[in-house]
């Protein structure tokens, strides 16, 4: 159903990268993404289909019931957590998401791309 030369953008986390308490289901799920999308890339790419994963990290939204974007205590945890020194905005993944579909990366695939403010480096 994919024309040739499309794009395949799928959601991760950053929390396949660090750890959290309990989150081990959501970040296995996450990581599962992240490797249905290389392998799909080597599955797609011969038709010009481009997929890469785009891992969001703490980021101001209705995930953990708002915490993110409701709570100034667990904003400013997490925003001390982070190299820019704040949690993102949803506008700053849909951006990357964007850029990640455009021709100015046409020959990027099979690759995890992290927005997460450098978040526990």
């Amino acid at each position: 159903m994919l024309a040739q030369g499309a794009r395949v953008i799928n959601v991760s986390s950053s929390l396949t990268r660090h750890t959290s308490p309990a989150t081990s289901v959501y970040s296995a799920s996450k990581a599962a993404v992240e490797a249905l999308s290389r392998t799909l890339a080597a599955e797609l790419g011969p038709r010009g289909i481009r997929v890469n994963s785009i891992a969001p990290g703490p980021t101001a939204t209705d995930f953990n019931g708002g915490a993110m974007r409701d709570d100034a205590g667990v904003r400013q945890g997490l925003a001390g957590q982070t190299a820019l020194g704040r949690v993102g905005e949803p506008e700053e993944t849909g951006d990357a998401i964007a850029t990640l579909a455009s021709e100015g990366l046409r020959w990027m695939t099979a690759q995890r791309i992290e927005v997460s403010g450098g978040a526990l480096l």
